[in-house]
């Protein structure tokens, strides 16, 4: 689910929206992260996750007013910059699939959305790229090992160390995960 996604749902559950709960959190005096999750979820019995992302949407404001553009390259900075040139390429060779790719970054990854539907995330660090894929009911292999408690979000994970280790096989995989976002 895009974070998008979860502001959606949370103004259909309530009828409220960021703005809204932004007034409510002020005038209780609410300022700490967990003390507007600990609200929500009591309140307006929401779930952890949704009440996660307002939450955020209210003390980060400025991080989800910034262009997607942007804050993916924030992704990408300090000693995370060497993986920019290679995390840019991914992102070309996806724009190509069609016009439903979306792009949904959050502070440590960027996730490449079919139709607001994740299929895909990088996660750089300062020694390798994580290519994060959801491939439901594809066997993990010792490349595409299964994602497991790395991240909830995606089925298999590849390790690059290499920008050269983003080849044809990496890029099938990418396409396969891209197709099965339906």
């Amino acid at each position: 689910m895009s974070f998008q996604a979860y502001l959606d749902t949370v103004k259909e559950k309530t009828g409220k929206t960021v703005a809204d709960f932004r007034t409510e959190s002020e005038a209780q005096g609410l300022a700490k992260h967990g003390e507007i999750v600990a609200w929500l979820k009591r309140d307006y019995s929401l779930g952890h996750g949704h009440a996660n992302a307002i939450a955020a949407a209210l003390l980060k404001a400025e991080h989800f007013s910034a262009p997607k553009d942007d804050r993916a390259d924030a992704v990408f900075a300090g000693k995370k910059a060497a993986w920019k040139p290679a995390y840019d390429a991914l992102w070309a060779a996806v724009q190509a699939y069609g016009d439903d790719v979306g792009l949904a970054p959050t502070d440590t990854y960027v996730s490449f959305t079919r139709g607001g539907k994740k299929f895909a995330i990088v996660q750089p660090t300062a020694q390798r790229l994580d290519l994060g894929l959801k491939r439901r009911g594809v066997e993990a292999t010792a490349r595409f090992e299964a994602a497991g408690t790395w991240n909830s979000m995606v089925t298999h994970r590849v390790r690059v160390t290499d920008a050269a280790q983003l080849d044809a096989e990496v890029m099938a995989w990418l396409r396969a995960a891209y197709e099965g976002a339906l």
